[in-house]
């Protein structure tokens, strides 16, 4: 029986990201007049959205009458 040595491969590091560079300041600006006029800002928490994405609760909110749509005709 003959044995052969087995390397472990090699994998590549992919290199990391460079620094993420400020925002310019006409962005700067453009956020603080947005959040001064309680504007949704871009990366930042959107109480609304959370409210409309979340999943339907079903009618649980309506009030609905037991009687038959038709008037029970």
């Amino acid at each position: 029986m003959v044995r052969t040595a087995v390397a472990p491969l090699t994998v590549p590091v992919a290199p990391p990201p460079p620094p993420q560079l400020p925002d310019p300041p006409i962005y700067r600006d453009l956020m603080r007049a947005w959040a001064d006029e309680g504007r949704t800002l871009p990366g930042r928490h959107d109480p609304e959205w959370v409210r409309l994405a979340a999943p339907w609760q079903g009618l649980g909110r309506f009030s609905s009458s037991a009687a038959p749509r038709d008037g029970g005709r």
